[in-house]
């Protein structure tokens, strides 16, 4: 069937900042679908305000809009861009719930819009509760009892019929146990509920969870392309669950029941595209529930992609504009079609990464509603193995995760093993050393024996290590496990040398396999790969005289987060241009650099040394790229140099002067740049002694560190005292700072070795003290003068030429009237280096590749804009109906799980779309109430106590900046009312009520002159 010849443009809805639920998987499948819609010829419009993604590049559409997601906005566009067909199906809930609110409004049909694959009624049918029941009962597929109500009322009745616990589904929903929960939790859905109204289910918690992702044509065809079970029993959000790919526990019966029942469903709904259904099965029967259909690309359908490597979202594109999976071929064999359902000889492990090391305040408890920012996935021959990598690849200090259990006796941790939490898995790891049997965890936990078996192997492996002698045989049965080489020198008393120099002696090296969709029963084309301690090497090194390798970012959590994939994969691009062989080495599911198509090779691996230079080794590599990985990219250069390994555009020692905070103030000293008064301590005494003699308050923080983790403000030497007390010593060497009042600016510059290209500053609204990640932002700024503009760029270039650094930089400054200190030098990519790009319509990823590519080249050949049309503004968005219970009062710790983008011609204008729905809730007669007396004039409710105005329908904004108000603010979140700490966001809000406002498409980048200069 051929592509639809009616349609020449199309408008794609992308998901919007990165919450908790709805994630960057949304960015590599919206990527995918546009990179799919332009090799078919059609022009791609995209409506998405996350700048920090490779999505909203202007490389990938014709055009792009970061504009806030609504119907109106939506409205705006198709008149102006009169699209013929509209995809919702990539963009998660946010994009389906839009594509429904403009049909419902008519806007589609007025506009001649066609939605292309699964219809409106389908997805209605679909997220419809009683739509979907009824089909569901037509059919004979059973679900679990459920009442959609609209007030407490129903809620309660339904209570009476079905015994606690009870699920209530919706946007900050949960497994109520008790009635005082469930009135709260139906509560604040409601509130947060556009259509007032949430879902009461039956709880079927403790059955086994499998997910189904398929693919369905226009003509009826259905492939399952992958099968996923829970670790975790019914009851556990599948994002905060580890999950395997395929299922482990099912019978042949079970699977093919389910399968069935899967291509039953979507046929029914007639989906058109990709479309994930979550069954709960019964451990100890055939009975099944249907738990939810999601007639779209979900989160799950980016796993199922990376772990069989076929693309959803491009297939769903292409099936959606016309094609039936029977004319598309498959890219990684490209000698089979989208229509064979893909084998694997491998397992797939993916694992939660929760936000609790930065909130270890927050409810740790898992239910319902996600909680985890971001994920790992590892590959690997058997789940013992993978589960040993996804537990390397979460970059996280795994002693200090058990460390924390080593005051806990057996009898208390099984107490703690009966509730899910983000330590559940570490907790059964103890309960088995303690020698606990795999029976009586199956009792206390409902996790399927198998799993705990597996568990259970890799406890008696520690044991053989930790009570033998280490033979050859003993070190290749412990590398198949994945141990690394420091776990079994820890576990058996010898050096990690040792264990090195002894596995290369016996041959025990790891071999690298490939992921094809075929089992290797086709031959493949492919450049995906894992490796594994089973069987023979399957792939050689890549050709190439200059090869690169790129270091991923890992996992996405809070500080470290798409920013960074974006930088890595316009890097790849720029690298290929100048000839370099590009190699990817990352363990995200959720991102394009870990799409097979970006990088020339792809290794899905964790971000270790072992692992590391295993894949240097082998691709025989001598240059790595580390300035586009975040922080964890950048830990491991001096382990790097160490081996001889060259990194591009820097070095370790370069790394060590910014982030080590001593030898940072030597560097600010000696190129007599003012800095905040403070000193670097190594021990509780020494901050004391430092602490008195600055002047109060203080900011304690280590060094190397990113998102403020870890980062204190002390207000008294009093209170200084108490945090060091109880402070540990591994927090130490810590940097002991003055904290000064005042405004801070940042720059993203590109540097040469002595020069610099300054696109201009950023400017935050809020005040100094509020993380960078946390504040809002101007860019160009607003109102500093041209004398600060110059003696910012001055200082910049004073860095860069004592540094002798090549490559993209970001620097922090604080402004106390007219004087400028610098706070932080970051030696890499940062957060906002994709939106200043945007901006600027100027890839500054691009020039910096080309500087550190070309020994000669300097800033001079490149020819930047020489003015910036417009303004932008970016926001931080707070995922609060996750983590309600963390109170949202800003500061040095960074919070936020994601950000915006809004531009406009005027600042106002940018700022009335950063709060649009905002100044929607207001208009439409939402209230703001204000608890501090200096901005009381904002004030609109009419009611005198916060206590009676929450509990009204009109509660819409609500503005508190008292540290000591937290209960208040978390009972403004938790009633799903919109909550503001800082006094100039405030303002800010009020500064753009009445702003003009129209649509404003991003700049389109501009060619750079730096290849062809090399």
């Amino acid at each position: 069937m051929p592509k639809d010849s009616s349609i020449q443009k199309i408008l794609i809805i992308g998901s919007g900042p990165i919450i908790i639920g709805q994630a960057a998987e949304f960015d590599y499948s919206g990527t995918q679908g546009c990179l799919a819609l332009k090799e078919e010829g059609y022009e791609v419009v995209l409506v998405n305000h996350n700048p920090a993604t490779i999505m909203t590049d202007t490389a990938y559409a014709d055009t792009v809009y970061c504009e806030p997601l609504t119907v109106k906005t939506l409205t705006a566009i198709i008149e102006k861009e009169r699209p013929q067909g509209l995809v919702a199906s990539l963009g998660g809930q946010t994009a389906l719930n839009l594509a429904v609110g403009l049909d419902e409004k008519g806007v589609l049909e007025k506009c001649g819009v066609k939605l292309l694959g699964t219809s409106v009624d389908s997805i209605q049918k679909g997220e419809d509760r009683e739509k979907f029941r009824s089909l569901m009962e037509a059919l004979g597929h059973p679900t679990a009892e459920s009442s959609i109500v609209h007030d407490l009322e129903e809620a309660l009745d339904f209570s009476k019929e079905i015994a606690l616990p009870i699920i209530v589904r919706g946007r900050g929903g949960g497994i109520a146990s008790c009635m005082e929960e469930y009135k709260k939790l139906v509560l604040s859905g409601l509130k947060a509920s556009p259509i007032h109204q949430v879902l009461v289910e039956k709880s079927i918690a403790g059955f086994k969870e499998i997910e189904y992702e398929v693919m369905r044509d226009s003509k009826g065809n259905c492939i399952s392309v992958c099968n996923m079970e829970n670790f975790d029993p019914v009851g556990v959000h599948t994002g905060d669950s580890i999950v395997v790919a395929p299922s482990q526990t099912l019978t042949d019966r079970e699977f093919h029941m389910l399968r069935t029942a899967a291509f039953d469903i979507v046929s029914a709904l007639e989906v058109v595209g990709g479309c994930n259904i979550q069954f709960a099965l019964d451990p100890n029967s055939n009975q099944y529930y249907v738990i939810e259909v999601n007639p779209r690309v979900s989160r799950s359908s980016a796993l199922a992609s990376k772990a069989t490597g076929y693309p959803i979202a491009k297939v769903a594109v292409k099936i959606a504009v016309g094609y039936t999976l029977d004319e598309i071929i498959n890219p990684l064999t490209r000698t089979t079609y989208a229509s064979f359902e893909p084998a694997l000889d491998y397992v797939v492990v993916k694992f939660p990464r929760w936000p609790f090391d930065k909130f270890p305040e927050a409810n740790r408890i898992l239910g319902t509603k996600m909680k985890a920012t971001g994920e790992v996935m590892a590959i690997e021959r058997s789940l013992e193995a993978a589960f040993q990598k996804a537990l390397q690849s979460l970059d996280l200090s795994l002693e200090s995760l058990y460390g924390g259990m080593s005051d806990l006796t057996l009898e208390e941790l099984e107490k703690k093993v009966v509730t899910p939490t983000d330590s559940r898995f570490f907790e059964l790891m103890e309960l088995l050393r303690g020698g606990r049997s795999i029976d009586a965890l199956h009792e206390m936990t409902g996790i399927d024996k198998l799993f705990l078996s597996v568990m259970s192997n890799l406890v008696d492996m520690e044991h053989k290590l930790s009570t033998s002698s280490l033979s050859a045989e003993l070190l290749k049965e412990a590398k198949e496990l994945r141990f690394e080489d420091s776990t079994i020198a820890g576990l058996t008393g010898m050096a990690e040398a040792s264990i090195v120099d002894l596995r290369m002696e016996e041959g025990i090296v790891p071999v690298f396999k490939m992921v094809d969709t075929c089992a290797g029963e086709f031959e493949a084309i492919t450049n995906y790969a894992y490796s594994t301690y089973y069987g023979t090497n399957e792939i050689e090194s890549l050709p190439g005289e200059k090869k690169v390798l790129i270091i991923g970012a890992g996992p996405i959590r809070i500080g470290q987060g798409v920013e960074f994939d974006y930088s890595a994969v316009k890097a790849i691009k720029r690298l290929k241009e100048h000839g370099y062989t590009t190699i990817m080495v990352n363990n995200n599911p959720e991102t394009v650099s870990t799409d097979y198509e970006t990088a020339d090779r792809l290794y899905f691996e964790p971000i270790t040394k072992e692992a590391v230079l295993a894949i240097i080794k082998h691709e025989r590599i001598d240059t790595v790229l580390v300035q586009f990985g975040g922080q964890t990219a950048l830990n491991l250069a001096g382990m790097l140099e160490g081996e001889g390994i060259t990194l591009l555009g820097t070095s370790s020692d370069i790394i060590d002067r910014v982030e080590d905070r001593e030898r940072f103030y030597q560097l600010l000293d000696g190129c007599m740049i003012p800095r905040v008064k403070g000193d670097i301590c190594h021990s509780k005494e020494e901050a004391m002694h430092v602490a008195g003699n600055l002047a109060f308050p203080l900011l304690c923080r280590p060094s190397y560190v990113i998102g403020g983790k870890g980062m204190v403000k002390v207000k008294s030497l009093e209170e200084m005292q108490r945090f060091i007390q109880t402070a540990d010593e591994e927090y130490f060497p810590i940097l002991v700072d003055e904290f000064k009042e005042g405004r801070e600016v940042e720059i993203d510059l590109v540097g040469d070795g002595e020069d610099v290209y300054v696109p201009g500053v950023m400017e935050h609204i809020e005040r100094a003290g509020v993380h960078s990640g946390d504040s809002m932002s101007i860019f160009p700024s607003e109102s500093l003068s041209g004398e600060i503009k110059e003696t910012i760029e001055e200082y910049a270039r004073k860095i860069v030429s004592a540094l002798q650094y090549k490559g993209i930089m970001n620097i922090q400054f604080l402004l106390q009237n007219q004087n400028v200190y610098v706070l932080e030098v970051n030696p890499r990519a940062s957060r906002t280096v994709p939106i200043v790009s945007k901006i600027l319509g100027f890839p500054l990823i691009d020039m910096a590749t080309d500087l550190m590519c070309g020994e000669r080249l300097t800033i001079d050949a490149f020819y930047p804009p020489s003015e910036i049309k417009g303004v932008g503004v970016k926001y931080p968005v707070f995922s609060s109906h996750a983590l309600p219970e963390i109170d949202q009062i800003l500061g040095a710790n960074m919070k936020s799980t994601g950000e915006g983008l809004c531009l406009g011609e005027t600042v106002e204008e940018a700022l009335y779309k950063v709060f649009e729905e905002l100044h929607a809730g207001v208009e439409a007669g939402g209230t703001i109430y204000v608890d501090c007396v200096q901005a009381k004039q904002y004030q609109t409710a009419e009611e005198a106590s916060f206590n009676e105005w929450i509990k009204t329908d009109h509660a819409c904004l609500y503005f508190n900046d008292e540290e000591t108000d937290a209960k208040k603010r978390i009972a403004a979140l938790e009633a799903g009312v919109t909550v503001i700490t800082e006094a100039e966001t405030l303002q800010a809000f009020m500064r753009s009520k009445n702003a003009y406002v129209q649509p404003k498409p991003l700049v389109h980048s501009k060619s750079i002159q730096g290849v062809s200069r090399v």
